[in-house]
């Protein structure tokens, strides 16, 4: 509320100076209004939710859900320097190497889901075992695991690779 003080009427004749009169605001209605509406937004706004990634895990009563056909199957075995390994099956002996580009590792996911839709019907059959050696890094990974999004690859691992295959791998450097 604002309130305008007035002076006492002058008495003596003539045109006189007129007083300027202060006014004294009272900005207590002002503060409420302003807590009124941080509370009202306190309360409507809801905090940032995480975002993380779906992973698909086999269930515990299904004991042969880790059993799946060699043809299905394409091993990648991440090595330093954004170089991937990769053999179809369990034939070590047929490893060859690509890369993380469009041209390289995705051609090669669309190709192996390309022959297990003309052997089995289903795209979806296909598995992909994602091998990280100590030389890859976690943006090693997470390519391999967006390309797995991009590629609408459902069924992969994350695993270690074994011996046989880090051997294979020192032999192709």
């Amino acid at each position: 509320m604002t309130e305008i003080q007035q002076h006492k009427p002058r008495k003596k004749r003539g045109v006189g100076r007129s007083k300027k009169l202060s006014t004294k605001v009272d900005l207590t209605p002002m503060v409420d209004l302003g807590f009124l509406l941080i509370t009202f937004f306190v309360f409507t706004t809801t905090t940032a939710t995480p975002t993380a990634m779906n992973l698909i895990l086999p269930h515990a009563d299904n004991k042969d859900s880790m059993i799946t056909s060699e043809s299905k199957t394409i091993n990648l075995i991440l090595a330093g320097n954004d170089k991937i390994f990769y053999y179809n099956g369990d034939s070590i002996i047929n490893i060859r190497s690509t890369n993380y580009s469009p041209t390289g590792l995705r051609n090669v996911l669309l190709n192996k889901k390309a022959v297990v839709e003309n052997m089995f019907g289903d795209a979806k059959e296909t598995v992909v075992l994602i091998k990280p050696t100590k030389d890859a890094n976690y943006k090693n990974i997470v390519d391999v695991i967006d390309e797995m999004l991009i590629d609408q690859i459902s069924r992969y691992v994350l695993m270690e690779a074994d011996k046989n295959e880090i051997a294979s791998l020192t032999s192709k450097r």
